[in-house]
């Protein structure tokens, strides 16, 4: 008896976790909501209701808050990704677009376009310990590896500023294409990418001359040039491939992070934002603004398997396990 009733609750244990599937959670910019999708049952199972405009998404390392770009209510909030709830609000500076999260867990560096600073705002004492001038209308945000460094990309100055960390001030400018909308660090910190939305390039540098290493452009047979427009990309784990959104190209270009190559284009919805990475990094979901879904991707293959309707002109992406 004893055995089938620990058999019994091992299986219900099993089937319990078997049943719980990632998240991708997708900020609304028209709806002020954000759509939750199941990577394994591939639809909305909840929708949120969250500040004006809805933009940049993150979480916490331990995944216990969610933190949301709410654009035109200017503020960051701070959500329980279990109930849904605000807990409160966070200062942040005006028109915060996009953010990140230092590996500290602490500092959240967020570009306000409006202002032109970046501003830095401890998430435990809910205080802004910093605000650092940059260029005209930031937005992109990365942080390195080591937390020592931090981007801000601005998209009328067409620079990336590289920030200590330590000392909360720039020490390089370097010029890219126009309007930079999208930066991340790869190759274990040693390179820095940018996208540039207008100039329809990403820009690649090695981090410790912060020259330019590479310029990589985009070509798709019976897509005007100037509707191929980079914003949002990510890596895969391996770091071998880049995932590129080329907006009203409404396609993803997949990326060759060693020679820089484009191996090809995957057609997603209309006007593609940004990307997530389901859980096991099998699947990647792209937000398409103007048609209001996800489309899913599937990344052995590299191929669209399916798309979902969320709300109305999806942006910003983020992953819950």
């Amino acid at each position: 008896m004893r055995l089938q009733v620990l058999l019994t609750a091992t299986m219900l244990a099993t089937t319990s976790l078997e049943a719980v599937g990632g998240e991708i959670w997708v900020t609304n910019e028209k709806d002020d909501t954000i759509s939750v999708v199941d990577t394994d049952q591939l639809e909305v199972v909840r929708t949120i209701p969250t500040g004006e405009r809805p933009r940049g998404i993150t979480f916490s390392s331990d995944w216990s808050r969610v933190y949301i770009c709410a654009s035109d209510s200017d503020t960051v909030q701070v959500m329980d990704p279990a109930t849904g709830k605000i807990l409160y609000d966070l200062p942040s500076g005006e028109d915060p677009e996009q953010f990140v999260l230092a590996p500290d867990d602490r500092h959240l560096w967020i570009a306000n376009e409006n202002d032109a600073v970046t501003t830095v705002v401890d998430v435990d004492s809910r205080q802004v310990v910093a605000q650092i001038n940059v260029g005209i209308e930031p937005e992109g945000m990365a942080v390195s590896p080591d937390g020592k460094t931090v981007i801000t990309t601005s998209e009328t100055t067409n620079m990336a500023h590289w920030i200590d960390t330590e000392t909360r001030k720039i020490f390089a400018n370097t010029l890219v294409d126009p309007r930079p909308r999208h930066a991340e660090f790869a190759k274990d910190g040693t390179e820095l990418w940018v996208s540039s939305e207008i100039g329809g390039t990403i820009t690649v540098f090695d981090v410790a001359t912060h020259a330019e290493k590479a310029k990589i452009s985009f070509e798709i047979a019976g897509i005007k040039a100037d509707l191929i427009q980079p914003v949002g990309f990510t890596f895969t784990p391996d770091g071998k491939t880049a995932f590129v959104a080329l907006g009203p190209a409404n396609h993803v270009a997949a990326i060759d992070t060693d020679t820089f190559a484009v191996k090809t284009y995957i057609l997603v919805g209309r006007r593609v934002w940004h990307l997530a990475f389901s859980p096991d990094h099998k699947q990647l979901f792209s937000t398409n603004g103007v048609s209001g879904d996800v489309t899913i991707i599937d990344v052995a293959s590299l191929e669209p398997v399916k798309s979902i309707k969320v709300g109305r002109f999806p942006w910003g992406a983020a992953m819950r396990p």
